[in-house]
């Protein structure tokens, strides 16, 4: 697999959550900080978010697609210059989680709001901005509005398999919204996403993903990015914003994660399949990275 496959792998969405919002006249609404991601579909209207913290609005329409993208709290409005409400004092009266707002009929959007297993999202999503639009005029749009639908259909239709089908549909659409950003371009492409745009720091990293256990040294990955090893060195922590060999480490750590949560392998076996031949020095870098020994990491995501 190529590296983004494979942090997408690991990522497995999970608690799944739909709803949507019908507003009509003035309306501002103020949505708390919440886990996970929020994908939204303007299916009616037009109107303006902000993500709290960040000066800019930005206008959404009729067939837009919104992805929130670090959890942060964000404003919604007809206006700007309106004072939000809260998000729960409509909620809180839901029906089939669609909130009404001023009577409805002006606004409408359905969005579904997914967590993830693990800490691994900041691979991908640290480096986003936290709110990214999708006009509704592209083909990326109508992929997404289709694969929201269907999502949705899942969540409240509990069919056979159901579960298995939503995460496939939300690897769909978040490897649809970082494909449209690795497409972008821009010169603030930053993190693992960052590297992935470039195609000499790419083909470093997915060497590195191929081949974890492999006692790499920085002459080997320069020459796969066709620099100097200087230069290689200099690129790749500027852009992914560690040096190469922390990135590695953190790769294996999470590799590590993902199998002594997922199996029964023991601790030597898994710390010896990331490039360890000792429990001890595994263990060493596992609590470094990762905040507690392999064994308490394994008993707390196993429970």
């Amino acid at each position: 697999m190529d590296p983004l496959s494979d942090v997408l792998s690991i990522l497995r969405p999970k608690t799944f959550m739909s709803g949507g919002l019908d507003a009509g006249y003035k309306w501002a609404i103020h949505f708390p900080p919440h886990e996970g991601v929020k994908f939204n579909a303007v299916l009616k209207g037009k109107g303006w978010v902000r993500a709290v913290g960040e000066s800019e609005w930005q206008e959404v329409q009729t067939d837009d697609c919104v992805l929130f993208t670090h959890g942060r709290a964000f404003v919604a409005a007809s206006d700007p210059a309106l004072a939000p409400i809260e998000a729960d004092s409509i909620y809180k009266n839901a029906i089939d989680g669609i909130a009404t707002c001023n009577g409805g009929g002006d606004f409408y959007l359905v969005g579904t709001r997914f967590a993830f297993e693990g800490d691994h999202i900041g691979l991908l999503f640290g480096s986003l901005p936290p709110i990214m639009v999708i006009q509704g005029g592209s083909s990326q749009a109508a992929v997404l509005r289709w694969a929201l639908k269907q999502l949705t259909e899942e969540l409240h239709a509990a069919k056979p398999a159901s579960m298995l089908m939503s995460e496939h549909l939300a690897q769909i659409m978040l490897l649809q919204m970082l494909r449209l950003w690795l497409e972008t371009k821009t010169e603030h492409h930053r993190g693992l996403l960052g590297a992935l745009a470039e195609p000499k720091l790419a083909r470093a990293i997915g060497a590195m993903h191929a081949e974890p256990a492999r006692q790499w040294r920085i002459t080997d990955l320069a020459e796969l990015a066709n620099m100097s090893r200087t230069t290689f060195a200099e690129r790749f922590h500027q852009t992914v914003g560690v040096p190469p060999f922390d990135y590695l480490t953190k790769w294996r750590m999470r590799l590590a994660a993902d199998r002594l949560h997922r199996t029964l392998e023991s601790i030597n076996r898994i710390g010896f399949t990331v490039g360890y031949s000792s429990e001890a020095a595994f263990s060493t870098a596992f609590r470094r990275v990762i905040g507690c020994s392999p064994l308490q990491y394994r008993r707390r995501t196993q429970n």
